[in-house]
């Protein structure tokens, strides 16, 4: 690949025509690329870097590319303030040969675990996102319902930058003050007495079966080594996660089979039939039961408050924990701070993770203090988990979430997107329906979804598929606008 040379411009690219030798410019002044490796910090691959306006060296094409793509990241694309629009950008022809370089690359160098759309990100400003080429994309995605304030939330930004110019990680050997901070706000948010913080949906998730098997031991007297209630209930539908223990959980097949055997003593039961909960929940037996109160990769569905209400009855009468897992549905998604406030019935434990610091990697389990009782010291434990950088940006989030008003604009906004899509998209026959809770919305088609998502990608607008691929999600950041939402209605 060609030496990329940013302009200091808004918005421009333009490339050099050698590999070394070449001038690489990354602000006001230029320098021959091989006078800066007289500058030490010397780099693996022999690449010497000389950041603030000083020049890179390389010593190899592969270092080339890897300084390519962080030149373009910083310096190609300028964004201006987030109330306004990316200016219209003058673009060398030859700049789609950049996502073409990356894209190669990451086929090479990573293992194949995702189906990537063919788009380099560079840079993000609210509900927008920028590739390499300047191309601005609404994005309904928010990273898989992560980026809850969008990207680059200057108080999100502000409380990160601050934290990391202080302390980033020490360990959960020693104290911290925004970890104790955070785990206030959220004990204080909700039915829980503590909490425990992971770093991922899935993380919490291995973390609540942990909880809920050691539970039935403590709870049943028995001693460590004798059989307690260990099975686990999940739904039809239902995602929990990856690792081993939360993938046991997860229905879809696909997921499950290259893997197996997974954990035993797992069984999935039909979503909302509380006749099938009835006969399958057994005292002495199953620990937990674990459900999600709107699934949202299993197609933005949702049950009955007597289904989960009956969870509650069937998991008291049994001894089971009730644990509900909110890692994509939680924390302002729906328009209430949890989803299951909606039916009015309280867990044994809850799973958070995706939007809790507003894209860096988190994961909380809260409990009640009979749960928190049974767990001892070096029951388990995270090395980086709640970190004072996480948790710092998770009281930003937070604050924003938690701000007078911000719930019900963002129920209002929901319920604004399912009308404009059921108006609009009414006569279309390979629409079924439209249904959603909040900014959580599922237009269910009649047809696999993955040609809309490609079809909308290349109009600029980002939405992803659920439940079988018939389903178009729609999981914006919870600061969109009216109006980024009928733009969104419009390009559907």
């Amino acid at each position: 690949m060609d030496t990329i040379m940013a302009a200091t411009s808004a918005g421009r690219l333009s490339t050099g025509s050698s590999f070394l030798g070449s001038v690489v410019t990354t602000g006001a002044s230029t320098t021959p690329a091989s006078s800066a490796s007289d500058s030490g910090g010397k780099c693996h691959h022999g690449v010497s870097l000389r950041r603030n306006d000083k020049a890179l060296s390389f010593a190899s094409p592969k270092s080339l590319r890897i300084a390519a793509v962080l030149q373009t990241q910083e310096e190609s694309v300028k964004v201006p303030a987030a109330t306004t629009t990316l200016e219209t950008q003058s673009i060398d022809a030859s700049t789609g040969d950049i996502t073409k370089e990356i894209i190669s690359a990451e086929a090479k160098l990573f293992v194949q675990t995702y189906a990537r759309s063919p788009v380099v990100f560079v840079k993000g400003d609210g509900c927008k996102l920028f590739d390499t080429e300047g191309k601005e994309y609404l994005d309904l995605t928010a990273g898989i319902a992560v980026n809850a304030l969008g990207h680059a939330d200057p108080t999100w930004v502000k409380a990160v930058t601050e934290q990391a110019a202080k302390l980033t990680h020490v360990s959960n050997l020693f104290h911290t003050v925004p970890q104790v901070k955070l785990a206030e706000r959220l004990v204080n948010s909700c039915f829980a007495d503590r909490v425990f913080l992971a770093n991922s949906g899935t993380e919490a998730n291995e973390a609540a079966i942990k909880f809920s098997r050691k539970y039935q031991t403590v709870a049943g007297e028995k001693q460590i080594g004798e059989k307690a209630a260990a099975d686990l209930i999940a739904f039809t539908n239902g995602f929990h996660g990856r690792t081993l223990g939360a993938l046991s959980l997860t229905s879809k097949v696909q997921y499950r089979m290259p893997f197996e055997p997974l954990i035993p003593g797992c069984q999935f039961l039909e979503y909302g039939n509380l006749e099938e909960v009835e006969k399958a929940v057994v005292k002495g037996r199953t620990a937990a039961v674990f459900v999600e109160p709107v699934q949202g990769e299993g197609g933005i569905l949702s049950t009955s408050v007597s289904f989960l209400k009956g969870l509650r009855r069937i998991c008291d009468q049994t001894g089971a924990l009730l644990v509900f897992d909110e890692v994509q549905c939680g924390l302002g998604r729906t328009g209430k701070l949890w989803a299951h406030e909606a039916f009015d019935v309280k867990p044994d434990i809850m799973t958070l993770a995706k939007p809790l610091a507003g894209g860096l990697p988190i994961g909380a389990v809260l409990v009640t203090e009979a749960v928190a009782s049974t767990i001892a010291n070096g029951d388990h434990g995270s090395t980086f988990a709640g970190g004072p950088l996480v948790c710092h940006a998770a009281l930003a989030v937070l604050d924003h979430i938690q701000a007078p008003g911000f719930l019900e604009s963002v129920a209002s906004k929901g319920h604004y997107l399912k009308a404009q899509l059921q108006e609009r998209l009414s006569n279309n026959p390979h629409v079924k329906e439209v249904r959603g809770y909040g900014l959580l919305v599922g237009i269910q088609l009649n047809v696999p979804a993955a040609p809309l998502v490609a079809a909308a990608l290349k109009e600029g607008l980002l939405i992803l598929t659920a439940g079988k691929g018939d389903v178009v999600r729609l999981a914006p950041p919870l600061i969109i606008s009216e109006q980024e939402l009928n733009k969104a209605v419009d390009i559907l």
